[in-house]
């Protein structure tokens, strides 16, 4: 039976959560304070806790990075603020969800559930998984560890796991459904927690959705992830390709042989000049 520890000030809310919550099947707990939550952490183990920002004596957002200092549990946040940046820094933080009040108590189930499936699958590997290597990128996990060019990447939670799924099937483009069914364990969400991780990621990674080097979004269809293609190194031009070309050496005529007409001489009966008869050339006469 899953135990849930519910963080909320407001009596109200805090009662109909309790109600809900008791209703189907859950062990419930329930604080009204920041320092009430760590210490009910501390000495209990629960499956999920339901974290409200507006706490009297230390903001949510303050309670929420103290949690993840002691225990990996997953985190709903429940908050009436909407922020975008607020949302961005809670889910960078370490929250795995966040629920904007008011909401239905079929939201809450929804959210629940999928965070549940999330941690009964992780809590089912038995087998260490292999050492994934994508170009430059090494994850490791069994220790939760992940390396760019040998140097350690300080990642939350999802972002780890959103690098591994994605890493495990390189060059694949795996689509915005098969995230939220495979990394946050939800059948449907909202997007924006996919971009909100995807950008966190890429700025580890050191690059932008603009100069992507490993992760590649398809519009409307997904996203992927590969090793870089290397630079095209600029084609050296060598000195034999720009100097002249060789000139070919033409054969020498043949000398001709003594006696024989020489092409283009008329042959006519007379004898030649300073020559015998045998062709031998005739001594000129003393002076």
């Amino acid at each position: 039976m899953p135990s849930v520890l519910v963080v909320e000030d407001d009596q109200f809310v805090r009662s109909a959560l309790i109600r809900h919550l008791t209703e189907a099947s859950h062990t419930v707990r329930s604080v009204g304070t920041a320092l009430e939550a760590l210490r009910e952490v501390a000495h209990f183990r629960f499956d999920v806790v339901i974290l409200d920002l507006g706490l009297p004596d230390l903001d949510g957002a303050e309670a929420l990075k103290m949690l993840r200092g002691i225990t990996d549990v997953p985190v709903i946040i429940a908050t009436a603020r909407d922020d975008e940046a607020e949302i961005v820094r809670l889910l960078n933080d370490g929250a795995d969800d966040y629920l904007t009040k008011p909401f239905s108590v079929e939201h809450l189930a929804a959210r629940m559930a999928a965070v549940l499936r999330r941690s009964r699958a992780g809590a089912g590997e038995v087998t260490p998984p292999r050492v994934i290597r994508v170009g430059g990128l090494s994850i490791d996990p069994l220790r939760r560890q992940a390396e760019l060019d040998e140097a350690r990447l300080d990642l939350t939670r999802r972002e780890f796991d959103l690098l591994t799924f994605l890493a495990g099937r390189p060059g694949v483009v795996v689509s915005r459904k098969e995230l939220l069914a495979e990394v946050w364990q939800q059948s449907y969400g909202d997007d924006q927690t996919i971009d909100v991780h995807l950008s966190w990621l890429r700025r580890k990674l050191g690059e932008t959705a603009a100069r992507p080097r490993y992760l590649h979004t398809l519009r409307g269809v997904g996203v992927k992830l590969e090793p870089p293609v290397p630079p095209v190194p600029e084609a050296s031009v060598s000195e034999a390709s720009v100097s002249e070309p060789p000139v070919r050496e033409q054969p020498l005529p043949e000398a001709p042989v003594p006696g024989t007409p020489v092409p283009g001489t008329p042959v006519t009966g007379a004898s030649v000049p300073g020559a015998s008869a045998a062709g031998a050339p005739v001594p000129e006469p003393p002076l």
